[in-house]
């Protein structure tokens, strides 16, 4: 019987990290697809939802690429999307005209609490094990 290596041990341990995701990542997509919702578009929702407490609160996108896994590119597209779809609204930072501030919508508020429940659901069910 071979004794494992540590390199190995740290291999098999990121190749589960990265199973645990895709499972994640796959299910949450399922079960958000009838709201017309991936795992990233309740990711942004769900981070301006607990930035945003208060209705018109806004958060600066520049703070929402580190905690958002995509490109700063394909998260402007995600946020035009859920701009098209009137779940955010976007508008210009007064201070920095480089800048743009992102606010949910009371429609996007609304989503997001509805959808919420079936999301953690999933987290629950398949981060219950160890992970790695």
């Amino acid at each position: 019987m071979a004794v494992k290596t540590d390199d190995a041990r740290l291999e098999d341990r990121w190749r589960g990290i990265l199973s645990v995701h895709a499972r994640t990542m796959c299910e949450i997509d399922r079960v958000l697809h009838p709201y017309g919702l991936g795992a990233s578009d309740f990711e942004v929702l769900d981070i301006l939802a607990t930035e945003s407490l208060r209705e018109g609160d806004q958060c600066r996108v520049q703070n929402l690429v580190g905690r958002v896994h995509l490109s700063q590119s394909a998260l402007s597209r995600l946020i035009g999307r859920l701009e098209k779809d009137g779940l955010v609204e976007r508008s210009v930072c007064a201070e920095d005209r480089r800048g743009v501030w992102v606010a949910l919508t009371r429609k996007g508020r609304d989503l997001h609490t509805e959808v919420l429940p079936r999301q953690r659901a999933v987290l629950a069910r398949t981060l219950a094990g160890p992970v790695g």
